[in-house]
């Protein structure tokens, strides 16, 4: 749309300004009085200027290469910032249904800045895969490592990591074994004393430990420190008991988690959310007083090994094969930050799913438990074969991650302009202008009906076992990302697959069914009766889900299990 010339005049910042000096002169206001309503106003328009100029240019850029811009969403407040609200309760307390409204791909514009979301598997494969070098993760966190860095610095985190994710190391079951115990007893006593329990907490000291022993050598021992009672639990059993050890790490690793997950909700503008400080300060000092011991120990046995002329062999930790590249120990403690939300994180988030459905599922929790009871028996420990032959226990996997994958949406930020070929018939194709930030939704993605037929929002394994898996999945791979694609696919993902496997077959040995508490959780973290009135899986879902870096359950997941008696 052109703009008459007077228009343009009275859009030019010192011209407001002179106007409003000029006023305030003619009506007595003081300058200073009339300066300090004026330097705001002249702010803003002068920010609504240059996007507007920036505006013109994507236009004109857009037609050099024949394509059209992506379509901005329509909101209600000025500058979309109604968008960035609804996806702040969104990700905090609600359901992440906001952008189901909009297209599949759409500009949400917030602050008159672009950022682009999609839940297209054309459009991620590009950014993923055919297009990868073009895509960054861009600086967010103010740390680096394998999952959010770039260029050569990735190249050295990713080179750095993959060695050690070999068949022989994530098929030693050992660790597995020996904290899938630990957490099982502990979930027997609380049974025995009649109590519900958080198995969201207790996946959460699983995967704690166990990834902490595997990649550092030095076990956070969180299955040590006492679990949390139900908030039905009479007095003093509600009452939360004298931090230990282990949970001071793991709130402050937690809080840590929060904070950088905020930063990426909030685009360049998460600065002004953190004006009085650095909000992960405080956790990370707890968070690197932990690790700095672990990676000096390391750096010993290292110096002692050398002295003594030990002939270098295969290194035992993942530590212990960063400090064969390096002994930087910002960079080792980037990395070990990385690796840990990873490798506790995700899986945690996973096994919290998949027992949420076997508890609200019954005849998926019998006929997976059958399975497990043949191959292995009630009492045999899995290997790596017998959990390849476990076909409905992959289904189960994957179909949980599909609804609830662990890592619900990511960030890229585009290098150079380029164009996306439209997935619209007769359309041209989409304009991504340079320096564009793109979010991706792998949990919206998983959801569309187009894309997973008429019951995407019904739970169903079988459809990773019928030939629905060759429709859906192996005619469009992209269209299933738990564990992302491309050079930037997950190291740990059968680390991953072999460890969420190992503690559902060790759990449903010693369980024979598992049913939901949900009078035993904090009462505001309850599901609002007003879900029953939406759409799709909000109508019947018994739990909120919370989205950070990673999904999980407000308020954990409390259940009741039955003890097996095949034992």
């Amino acid at each position: 749309m052109a703009f008459t010339p007077g228009v343009r005049l009275v859009s030019r910042p010192f011209f407001v300004l002179c106007l409003l000096l000029a006023v305030g002169y003619a009506a007595s206001i003081p300058p200073h009085l009339v300066l300090l309503y004026a330097i705001p106003v002249v702010l803003a328009l002068s920010t609504l200027r240059i996007c507007q100029t920036r505006r013109i240019m994507q236009h004109l850029n857009a037609r050099k290469y024949g394509a059209r811009l992506v379509p901005i969403a329509r909101a209600r407040w000025v500058g979309n910032l109604d968008i960035l609200t609804g996806l702040r309760r969104t990700w905090n307390v609600a359901y992440p249904f906001l952008l189901v409204s909009h297209s599949n791909t759409v500009n949400l514009h917030v602050g008159w800045d672009d950022y682009i979301f999609t839940t297209e598997p054309e459009y991620i494969k590009i950014i993923l895969a055919m297009d990868f070098t073009n895509y960054v993760k861009g600086r967010t966190f103010n740390r680096t490592g394998v999952f959010n860095s770039d260029g050569d610095m990735w190249k050295f985190h990713r080179g750095a990591t993959r060695p050690f994710f070999n068949r022989d190391r994530i098929s030693d079951f050992e660790i597995f074994a020996h904290h899938a115990d630990r957490a099982i007893g502990r979930m027997k006593e609380r049974m025995h004393a009649g109590y519900a329990v958080n198995f969201q907490d207790l996946a959460g000291r699983f995967t704690m430990d166990s990834a902490s022993s595997f990649l550092f050598g030095s076990c956070v021992d969180s299955l040590a420190a006492p679990l949390p009672y139900p908030v039905t639990a009479p007095s003093p059993f509600s009452t939360p008991p004298s931090p230990h050890p282990a949970d001071v790490f793991t709130e402050a690793y937690n809080a840590a988690i929060t904070h950088l997950s905020s930063r990426s909700r909030f685009g360049w503008i998460w600065p002004l959310f953190e004006l009085t400080g650095d909000a992960t300060d405080a956790p990370m000092r707890i968070v690197d007083e932990y690790l700095e011991p672990i990676i000096a120990a390391a750096v010993a046995r290292k110096d002692v090994a050398a002295a003594d002329g030990a002939t270098k062999g295969e290194p035992e930790t993942l530590l212990d094969e960063l400090l064969n590249l390096t002994l930087d120990p910002k960079v080792l403690k980037d990395e070990m930050l990385n690796i840990l939300i990873a490798g506790r994180d995700t899986t945690m988030s996973v096994l919290t799913f998949i027992v949420y459905f076997l508890s609200v599922y019954p005849d998926v929790c019998t006929r997976l438990r059958a399975e497990i009871l043949e191959c292995v028996g009630a009492e045999g420990r899995p290997t790596y074969d017998d959990i390849r032959k476990m076909k409905y226990l992959r289904a189960v996997i994957n179909e949980t991650m599909r609804l609830y994958p662990p890592v619900p949406s990511n960030l890229r930020q585009s290098i150079n302009a380029t164009t996306w070929p439209s997935v619209e018939p007769g359309q041209p194709p989409l304009y991504i202008p340079a320096g564009t930030k793109i979010s991706y939704g792998v949990f919206l993605m998983h959801r569309r009906t187009d894309l997973w037929g008429p019951t995407a929002e019904s739970f169903d394994p079988d459809r990773f076992l019928d030939a629905r898996l060759r429709e859906h999945v192996v005619a469009n791979p992209y269209c299933f990302l738990p564990f992302n694609a491309g050079p930037r696919v997950c190291l740990g993902q059968q680390f991953a697959y072999n460890e969420i496997s190992f503690m559902l077959i060790r759990l449903l040995q010693s369980f024979s069914s598992t049913a939901l508490d949900v009078d035993a959780g904090p009462p505001d973290t309850r599901v609002p009766p007003e879900w029953r009135k939406g759409h799709g899986r909000m109508a019947v879902e018994q739990f909120r889900p919370r989205l950070h870096l990673t999904m999980s359950s407000e308020g954990g997941l409390w259940v009741r299990m039955t003890e097996s008696t095949e034992l």
